[in-house]
C-alpha cells in the first residue's frame, strides 16, 4: 500500500523515514519530490510498504507522531488524477495563428508591398 507522508521535517533524509518506518514491513519504495528550482525537498513523501495491514497500523500510529520535531501526517495515498491541457499533442499558447506580424502591406515596414525607404513601390514618390 502506498502511503502519503505530509509535513515532513524538509532535513529528513531517506534514511530517517526509513527508520520512523521499518517497524511496519517490508518498504518496497520511498519518493521524496524535490522542488524544481532549488532541488530540495518539499515537505511531503509517498512510501509504498508491502503489507496493507501493516500499513494501515502505520497510518493509525504515526499519523501525528513527531519526527524530528514535526507532526507528520499520514493517510494512503491517492491515485494521480489525469492532469488536463498538460503538455501533450495541443499547444497551450497565445490565440494568433501563424506569424504574430500578419501580413504586412500598406506602409509596413516589414514588407508585403507598398512604398519602402528604397523607393521601390508602385509610385517612386520616395516617402513612406
Amino acid at each position: 500500500m502506498k502511503l502519503y507522508l505530509g509535513n515532513l521535517p524538509f532535513a529528513a533524509s531517506d534514511d530517517d523515514i526509513k527508520e520512523a518506518f521499518s517497524a511496519y514491513g517490508t518498504i518496497e519504495d520511498l519518493f521524496i519530490p524535490l522542488d524544481r528550482e532549488t532541488n530540495r525537498p518539499r515537505g511531503f513523501a509517498f512510501i509504498t510498504l508491502a503489507d496493507d495491514d501493516l500499513a494501515r497500523k502505520a497510518i493509525e500510529e504515526m499519523d501525528g507522531a513527531d519526527l524530528m520535531g514535526r507532526n507528520l501526517r499520514v493517510n494512503e495515498a491517492e491515485e494521480r488524477r489525469p492532469q488536463q491541457n498538460r503538455g501533450g499533442g495541443g499547444g497551450g499558447g497565445g490565440g494568433y495563428g501563424g506569424d504574430r506580424r500578419g501580413g504586412g502591406g500598406g506602409r509596413d515596414r516589414r514588407g508585403g508591398g507598398g512604398r519602402d525607404r528604397r523607393g521601390g513601390g508602385r509610385d517612386n514618390e520616395g516617402g513612406w
